[in-house]
Parts: C-alpha cells; structure tokens; sequence
C-alpha cells in the first residue's frame, strides 16, 4: 500500500483536472473529419450532406465542430426504419434535425440547442435524418410533409 498525503493528493488531484480540461479544450478545437458527401434537393434548394452510416461516424456526428456551411448538412443512414433520438452533448452549434421516412418525406423536425442532452425523436420509424443549421427549414418555409430527393430516397 502507498501512503500519499493529503497535499500531494491535492496536488495530482488537480494537475488531473487541468490536464483533462486541456484535453477537452485540444478535442474541441481537433478538426473533426469530413464525411463523403452527396447532394440532395428540397425544392430548388441543394444540400450538400455528409453521409454518417458507421456507427462511429453516427456516434460523433457533428460534435466539436464549430462552424457549417450555410447549404450543408450531416444524413444520418440506418439501415432498418426506427425510432431515432438525437441529442446535442458536444455539439457547438444549434442544428435543426429532419427526421426523414424511406421516400424522402420529412416526418418531423426538431430544432436543436448546442450541448444539451435533450432527446428529439422521431414522431414514427424512420431510417434518415438530416441534421442542418438550425432555422434552415423553417428560413425556407419547409416543414412536415415537404420531401427531399437524392439518391438514398425512393421515389
């Protein structure tokens, strides 16, 4: 058994904290790596949308990020339709989720504050969502019922 004292426990009690807020500091300004993109149309309006499918990709989503383009956002892919839940821990900036069924058609939306652990789900089982700057639909007037296109939808 070690003894420590109570001023050197103090002591690496502390330096422990700093190092870990250094880290989380490091991890949020780290780059986060951009996915493969493919386009998607909602109206006349083009998205440019980063496809997460793995479940790593899915896990970190746009977490640490700090900044989005005005016209791009993050498709989430599953391959069986479900209830989907979403939430913010980690992410900066305020995003809106489209939850989005098989043919495209948004179910619901879901405006989204930065770094809660609020859950938003799906109203029904859907196998997409689509994660924009918050406001962009409704900037837009779209809202439930309008339906994307692109190539992961069938018509």
């Amino acid at each position: 058994m070690t003894y420590i004292n109570t001023t050197t426990a103090r002591k690496i009690a502390s330096s422990a904290l700093i190092a870990c807020a250094a880290f989380a500091a490091c991890a949020q300004d780290a780059a986060q790596p951009r996915l493969p993109t493919l386009p998607l149309t909602l109206g006349m309006y083009v998205i440019q949308a980063e496809v997460a499918q793995t479940p790593e990709e899915q896990a970190t989503g746009m977490m640490f990020r700090r900044t989005m383009g005005a016209s791009e956002g993050m498709l989430f892919v599953d391959e069986r339709p479900g209830t989907r839940c979403f939430w913010m821990h980690n992410t900066l900036i305020p995003l809106t989720a489209a939850f989005i069924a098989d043919d495209g058609r948004i179910v619901n939306l879901a405006d989204m504050a930065p770094q809660t652990d609020d859950s938003h789900c799906s109203a029904e089982p859907v196998r997409f969502v689509l994660e924009m700057p918050q406001g962009w639909f409704a900037k837009r007037g779209f809202a439930a019922g309008a339906r994307l296109r692109g190539t992961p939808f069938k018509p």
